[in-house]
Parts: structure tokens; sequence; C-alpha cells
């Protein structure tokens, strides 16, 4: 009796580990509470801030991160340009995603107390149009009571020529009727991922 009593005790603190460690390795990005602008620059001094305003992503038990940004969701506060960017520069049917892939120090991220802020850089991955190249990134962390805020301290440059998104900034270009649009895009983003239970 004393045996059995044992092992379901046993039995249950395994369970008990095991869901804990189910429930800290689960992490979600919160749509509602992130955001991902870049500026572009038109007529050589013109400059106008974008959004996406769809964006999922996971934070893995290993600290592997992914971040997927939904091409289509492109916000520029015009309506005619957002169509454009879709169809002339993103090619959201052929291309709907943009993934950001990377890893982080999970346990160290855990280990800090609810309202501590770290500095840190991290190398990510980004693919977008079929074209992948590297980047690092200055974020600050802030670890939150059941998640965890990063944001970037200074904008991501990113250029059209590293993702084959040159042909479609000129034909952007040409359709508005403007002498230049910029080829390097400073991008910034702050990411809240909830740490799930």
């Amino acid at each position: 009796m004393i045996l059995k009593s044992l092992t379901k005790m046993v039995t249950l603190g395994v369970a008990a580990l095991l869901m804990t460690s189910t429930a800290q390795a689960h992490w979600s990005l919160v749509n509602n509470s992130s955001t991902l602008s870049f500026v572009t620059i038109k007529a050589d001094h013109v400059g106008e801030v974008h959004t996406f305003d769809m964006l999922s992503g996971t934070i893995d038990d290993d600290g592997a991160v992914e971040i997927t940004i939904e091409l289509a969701s492109v916000n520029t506060l015009i309506d005619i340009r957002n169509e454009r960017m879709q169809a002339m520069l993103f090619e959201t049917n052929l291309f709907p995603e943009a993934t950001i892939t990377g890893s982080i120090d999970l346990d160290g991220v855990t280990a800090m107390s609810a309202g501590a802020t770290e500095s840190m850089q991290v190398s990510f991955e980004l693919d977008i149009h079929g074209e992948s190249n590297s980047y690092n990134a200055d974020l600050l962390v802030t670890r939150l009571e059941n998640g965890v805020v990063a944001s970037t301290v200074k904008p991501i440059l990113v250029t059209a020529d590293a993702h084959g998104l040159v042909t479609g900034v000129e034909a952007l270009r040409e359709v508005a009727g403007l002498p230049s649009i910029s080829r390097a895009v400073p991008v910034s983003f702050t990411v809240v991922f909830d740490q799930g239970h």
C-alpha cells in the first residue's frame, strides 16, 4: 500500500514537472502589443513611416526565435499604396510572408526578475521575397511577469538589393512618378512574447 502510494506520488511529481517544463517553453508573440515599422524616403527628402499589422511568432525551449510577417498587412495609411506595395514590391501572391529567425539566451531571459531590463545583441536571418540575409540587432529586453518585451535600440538597415526588391522599388517609383525612392530602409520593432501557462 505504501509502495503504491509512493509510486503514485512520484508519477504525479514527474507529470507536474513535465507540465511546468512545457509551460515554460511555450512563448507566443502578442500581435496587438507588437509593432514592426519601416521608413521610406522618396523624392530625396520626403520620409514616411509604414507598419505591418499582422505578426506572429514563437520562442522554443532551446531559445530559437521565429517571427512571421504577413506582407499583405503592410499599412502605409493609403489604400492604393498598400495595394501597390503588395502587388509590385512584395509580390504577396508569390511571397505572402517574410520570416525572421534567430536565437536568444532563453535561460538568461527567464532568470530575469519582472521589470528588469538588459541590453542584448542578437543575430538573425531575414527571409523576404525569396532572399535571405543576415543582420545584427541591438535590443533592450524587459522581463514581464509572464513574458518579455524586446525593442530595437537603433534601426536596422535593410536594403532592397539584399532581398531581390530593386525591380519592385523601381516599379513603385515609376507608377508614382517619383524621381527617387531610397533602396535602404531603416526598420525598427518592439515585440512582446507571452509565456503561456
